[in-house]
């Protein structure tokens, strides 16, 4: 195989190497006078040549890459140039930038404040939510109703107040009162006289009026008879009228009953013949009727006469059976005798044959018996014996089986311990977790109890404080603390019991009412209960006389 070898110095060299490969040893040669100088134009066309380029494609690309580069040069040049339009817009992009990055600013700064404004408004909603539920609770409600209370009593001080007030001016008002009455009838009376003088004008015009009304009335009672005058006339005219109409309808009505009468007339009249023709054809049905009756009465007649002959001819030949039966009976008698004789005789000979039989028969039965029980023996005795014999097995079975239950016993009994010891140890652990359980609750109760006693002394204090700030703002405005200072005594509940553990409970009557006892502690009883209960049992003993 041939390659080429290709050296550069000044000038590019061609070599074509030849190459033999044999079995040992790979020797090349040179031969000078094959190769060739060649430039470098030369060189590089040929290779352009090799390769298929062309210089045109290859001198444009050059060109497309130059201007590239100097456009690339370019726009690094007037990069950074403000005066190009280029330049403008990208100044007012960076200027937008900024801006846009200010209003971001502001907006993060705005939504920060709104946050914080939103935040305190839910505070002071959830403050104010806090003090309604706070104003909803059973004593702050008892407090606010003692406290309207108080409010009632200030505004009915001021009412009675009020009335003292106005008694002591109505003195002084009252002459003045009396001035102005005076006043004002003096001017009552003066229209009363003017009312009077209008009251007999009105009634001169209705007297005029009243006249006025006379004529017309009886002007139209005139015209009121002249129309029933002339309604009379019709009247008269349309009775007349009727008459006329009346006298046509009674002649109408003669003449409908006279045409009636006559049409009755001539239906009684075919009436007459009908029930004549009636009558004639019934006579000549009955004289059919009469001729049916002897024609049947002459056929029953001779239908007796044939029954009474087929009778007699009956009982004749009844007569003639009658006597061939009679002979009949003679001969069975005398034939009946001779079988008698002969079934005796029979009976007799079958009876002896019988009798063998019988003998015969009880001999081999009797044998049979023997045999039977001479079988039934030997049978026994080898039931006998396969039964002593299943017994000793069953004995044995017994025995194996007794030993069996003996070692399943106890291995229950091994297993009942264990199961008896593991129970032992879980009650033992139910007992450990059941105390720990109790001392647990009973310390979750005591950590409870104590919260909840903080609890009630931390709204006992609360309520004090806002009780006292309404005391102080009640005594301000001259309103009365009783109701308040009633309201607000120590102690959750409201009732009239004394305070234990912060609570005041109520108690009832324990009657069908269930009303709240009363409070009777005062001093005085304070003091009875101190002299009948004394606390120390030794002073209880020496005021009994007990020195010891």
């Amino acid at each position: 195989m041939a390659a080429p070898i290709f050296t550069t110095r000044k000038r590019w060299i061609i070599t074509w190497k030849y190459t033999v490969v044999s079995s040992e040893v790979e020797k090349t040669e040179a031969d000078l006078r094959q190769m060739v100088v060649l430039s470098k134009p030369e060189w590089q066309r040929l290779q352009d040549s090799v390769n298929g380029i062309n210089q045109h494609n290859r001198s444009v690309i050059a060109a497309g890459q130059q201007r590239e580069a100097l456009h690339m040069r370019s726009k690094e040049l007037v990069k950074h140039w403000s005066n190009t339009i280029a330049g403008q817009r990208q100044k007012k992009l960076e200027a937008k930038k900024i801006r846009e990055a200010i209003e971001e600013e502001e907006r993060k700064q705005i939504d920060i404040e709104e946050a914080k404004y939103q935040a305190q408004i839910r505070k002071e909603a959830i403050e104010k939510a806090k003090a309604q539920q706070y104003y909803q609770t059973d004593r702050v409600k008892g407090f606010h109703s003692a406290l309207l209370l108080a409010e009632v009593l200030k505004e009915r001080e001021a009412q009675i107040e009020l009335k003292r007030m106005k008694q002591n001016t109505s003195k002084d008002i009252d002459r003045d009162i009396l001035a102005e009455m005076a006043c004002r009838e003096e001017q009552a009376l003066q229209q009363e006289q003017q009312k009077a003088i209008q009251r007999k004008q009105d009634q001169l015009a209705t007297a005029e009026s009243v006249k006025q009304q006379m004529k017309d009335h009886d002007m139209k009672k005139e015209q009121e008879r002249q129309e029933v005058q002339r309604e009379a006339e019709e009247i008269e005219r349309l009775r007349d009228l009727h008459v006329w109409e009346e006298s046509m309808t009674e002649r109408k009505k003669q003449e409908e009953k006279r045409s009636a009468m006559k049409g009755h007339q001539d239906y009684m009249t075919n009436r007459e013949l009908m029930k004549a023709t009636e009558a004639q054809r019934q006579e000549e049905e009955e004289e059919k009727r009469k001729q049916f009756a002897k024609h049947k009465e002459k056929v029953m007649k001779m239908r007796k006469e044939k029954q009474e002959e087929m009778f007699r001819e009956l009982q004749r030949q009844r007569e003639t059976i009658i006597q061939k039966l009679a002979v009949q009976k003679q001969q069975q008698i005398s034939n009946e005798e001779e079988l008698m004789v002969k079934a005796v005789a029979e009976r007799e000979a079958k009876q002896a044959r019988e009798q063998r039989e019988k003998e015969e028969k009880h001999a081999a039965m009797l044998n049979s018996i023997a045999a039977h029980r001479e079988s039934m023996r030997k049978e026994q005795e080898r039931k006998a014996e396969e039964e002593k014999q299943k017994a000793l097995e069953m004995l044995n079975a017994k025995m194996e089986a007794a030993k069996i239950f003996m070692k399943k016993k106890e291995l229950q009994a091994q297993k009942a311990r264990e199961e008896g010891k593991t129970l032992q140890d879980i009650y033992i652990q139910e007992m450990a977790e059941k105390r720990a359980r109790h001392h647990r609750t009973k310390k979750e109760e005591k950590d409870f109890a104590e919260r909840n006693t903080a609890l009630i002394v931390g709204e006992e204090n609360q309520f004090q404080k806002y009780a006292k700030q309404v005391f102080e703002t009640a005594g301000k405005a001259g309103r009365n603390t009783f109701p308040l200072m009633k309201a607000a005594r120590e102690g959750i509940g409201g009732g009239l019991g004394p305070v234990f553990g912060g609570l005041r409970p109520s108690y009832l009557v324990h009657d069908e009412s269930g009303v709240e006892m009363p409070s009777y502690v005062s001093g005085t009883t304070q003091n009875i209960k101190e002299q009948n209960e004394t606390p120390d049992i030794q002073q209880s003993k020496k005021r009994l006389g007990f020195t010891l």
